[in-house]
Formats: C-alpha cells, structure tokens, sequence
C-alpha cells in the first residue's frame, strides 16, 4: 500500500521521535526515532527502486527571492568557553514538552507543545494554568514518535491570529491545521481549525513534525519518510509521495493553500508540494533569522546522525540522499553527486542516537555566542555547536546536561532554549 496524500479542501490557484520514555536508554531499545538496525515490523522490501529515483531531472530553478534581512555583525569566530556558561531553567511542571515557539507579537511569551494534544505559555516566566490550545480530542498519541509535534506563528500573527500545527490524528495519520486566537490573547479556539492538508502514514515512527515559516513567507512541513525501518517503501527518494520530505506551501493564497510557482515540481515530475527530499526523519529545522541559511537535524537509522544546511537562496529540489546515504554512509546505496551531503554527522558511539535539530543563536544577551548553530542529541543530552566561518565549518562539542534534548527553541529577542522531555525548558545563560 503507498502512502497517499489528502487535500482537506480543493485547491486554487496553483496546483495544488518521538519519546514513550523520558530515559533515553529505555527509548534506543525501543527505537524511538531510530529503529535500531532497522528490524522494526513492516514490508522487508521496497516496493519503489532507488535507482530509479536518482535518474529524476531535477529542473533548474532561480533563488526565492526573500525578505530583507539584516545581517548581524560581529559573528564570532571561534567557540566561548562553555564552562562560562549554563542551562538554567526556565520553567518545570510540562508533561512531555515536544516543541518551542515565539508569536512575534512582541509579548515575550514562549508557548510550549505537549505531545500530547496541548499547547501551554510561559509568560514572565510563569507557566499559566489555562492552555492556549488543547486539542487532545483529535490528537493521537498513543504511539512514541505520535502527537502533537509542531507549531508555527503567521508572520503576520498580530493582525490576523492565525498559527498552524501538525499532529497525528487517532488514525495516526498526519494533519497540517490552522487554528485562530480568541479576544483573549492567551487563548485560542479549538472550532476554528481549518484542516490543510493530511498525509497517510503506514507507521507509527518517523512522523517528523516542525512547521516553520521561511524569510519568503512560505510555509515549510517536515514529513519523515513514513517508519518502519530502512525506508521499505523507498519514500526518501521517491517523488510520488509526500513522506521523507520537506514541503513548502503558500498559506496566504489559494484554498486551503497554493503552491509558490517556483517550487522545483510545480508544473510536474513530482508532488508539487515538494522542496525537498531524501530525508529520514527531519526533526527540527530552522533558518538563520540573520541571512536566511538553513538548517536540518535528520535522523539517522542506525549508525549515524546528520545536519544537513542549504545556504539562503539556494532554489528548491535539492536530494539529501536517504535511504541511498545515511549522513555521508552508504546504506542502501551509492554516494552520488545528485546528494546534497550533511556538513557534519555524527556515529552512535557512546550512547548517541537521536539528533535534534536546533537553531543559530542571534540573541542580545550573549553575543559572544552570534552565528553558532547549536543542536544535541535526545539519548546522551550532549549539545554540540556549529560555526561556519568564510567556506569553513568548525564544530565542537559544548555541553553534557544530562537531559533527553527534545527540541530547541527562541525566544523574541533570540535567545536559545531547550526543552527537557521529563518536563522543563532551560535558557542559556552566563555562570
């Protein structure tokens, strides 16, 4: 059986990890987002050959244009000293924290995803007993890689109140949805869901999740490559399929959306939501607020973690290799120039096993730390950082927690956050 798309709505315009334990050794032997060596049940054969991806045209794009973006100087050029620095929390009592966001209305509010069906704010500093949104009616959680697992505000939020989720409903299958705010700024209403767009999913793992509003104004979807293990469907590289994607959509044209005219199969070879492909499970992605470069934490099947990065204006198409690849390892493949290769991955050795993906830090508080890319990995806590400097990328590892990393978040001001999946959300701070 493929995987299938569904359109809540008939288009216009354009045509249209999780975590069943909060201990991280528990979940590897369970194979949270990894599927450890790939023996999860499902099909043990692909019923979409590689090789027959790989020989897909991919069309030759202009960049996106984008917004103005206003470079930040004074990025640093070599790593602080992290005993200098901490995790210090923010704020505790969460149950199963799963996602990080900012309005951009300028209230200074953190809003915070629970995998289980609820969003709740942090509003100085306090947790507030009311949810802004709890939609566990509809959401499906019953699995450790199900639920609600992304949030995204409208750029223009402040004037119309619209944010978009994604979650797996009680089928298990992926909902892209837009919710409203009420008159009362700290609560929205669970009727005003429009449905965007569903994706079947023929397993319970690698559901991805982020939703992130690009400097374009598009709306960029990571969808995973559909679970088992080894990718048996051959979703990564197919074209057919939404699964093991990153898709981008207009939200602001078109109904329930359009598609931007310049993505690389909107006028056919392939789904025209698509951006990009080749991915496992992409979880957490983010842009440099500063130029507009992009960051993807993928996570690996069983012996390798990736990030993968496409610098701003890069055109869409680009191939990131799964399941051919996984990180710059063959799997079930050859290497090819067709793959986009990650800039850094990293092995398993030592307990690693489940990257999460993170953000560039721009923030005022800190800005001995600008231009560094922080990510970790769920299983061990270890943070490390990415710094590009000119065509260099300098890497290092910066801090051990001990905590199982579920994301990565920013406040208004750019400040970096973590969440804990035991429950907590920790900020970056000088000792």
């Amino acid at each position: 059986m493929a995987p299938v798309r569904v359109r809540f709505q008939r288009a216009h315009g354009s045509p249209g990890r999780l975590f069943s334990a909060v201990f991280a050794l528990s979940l590897a032997a369970t194979a949270c987002q990894i599927p450890m060596g790939g023996n999860s049940s499902g099909p043990s054969t692909a019923t979409q050959a590689v090789s027959s991806a790989l020989e897909t045209t991919i069309p030759t794009l202009e960049p996106t244009p984008t917004q103005t973006l206003t470079p930040i100087s004074g990025s640093a050029t070599s790593f602080p000293n992290p005993l200098n620095y901490q995790w210090m929390e923010v704020v505790s009592g969460l149950k199963s924290p799963v996602g990080i966001a900012n309005a951009g209305d300028g209230s200074g509010r953190l809003f915070i995803v629970q995998q289980a069906g609820s969003i709740r704010i942090v509003q100085d500093g306090n947790l507030l007993d009311t949810p802004f949104l709890d939609i566990a009616d509809r959401v499906g959680s019953n699995g450790s890689e199900r639920g609600l697992l992304g949030l995204a505000f409208h750029p223009k939020y402040k004037q119309n109140g619209y944010f978009y989720v994604n979650y797996t409903n009680k089928n298990g299958n992926t909902v892209i949805a837009r919710f409203q705010v009420t008159g009362d700024p700290n609560v929205a209403d669970p009727a005003s869901e429009k449905k965007l767009l569903g994706v079947q999913q023929p397993f319970s793992n690698h559901n991805g999740g982020s939703v992130v509003f690009g400097p374009d104004g598009y709306l960029y979807l990571g969808l995973g490559d559909g679970g088992s293990g080894g990718d048996p469907f051959g979703n990564g590289q197919s074209l057919n399929t939404l699964l093991g994607k990153i898709l981008r959509i207009d939200v602001d044209s078109g109904d329930p959306y359009a598609i931007p005219a310049n993505n690389p199969f909107a006028n056919g070879g392939g789904n025209p939501e698509i951006w990009a492909y080749g991915l496992r499970n992409p979880w957490r992605f983010s842009f440099d607020p500063a130029n507009g470069d992009f960051y993807i934490g993928d996570v690996g099947q069983g012996d390798w973690e990736e990030i993968d990065y496409l610098p701003a204006g890069s055109p869409g198409g680009a191939n990131f290799g799964w399941n051919a690849m996984e990180g710059t390892h063959p799997y079930s493949g050859s290497d090819s120039a067709a793959f986009v290769a990650p800039v850094i991955d990293y092995s398993h050795s030592g307990g690693n096993c489940s990257v999460t993906g993170g953000y560039i830090y721009r923030g005022a508080a800190l800005p001995e730390w600008n231009g560094v890319y922080f990510y970790g990995d769920y299983c061990t806590g270890t943070i490390w950082g990415l710094l590009k400097t000119g065509s260099d990328w300098q890497s290092a590892k910066l801090f051990d927690p001990g905590m199982s990393i579920s994301t990565f978040g920013v406040d208004e001001n750019g400040e970096i956050y973590l969440a804990w999946y035991g429950g907590g959300i920790y900020r970056l701070e000088k000792r």
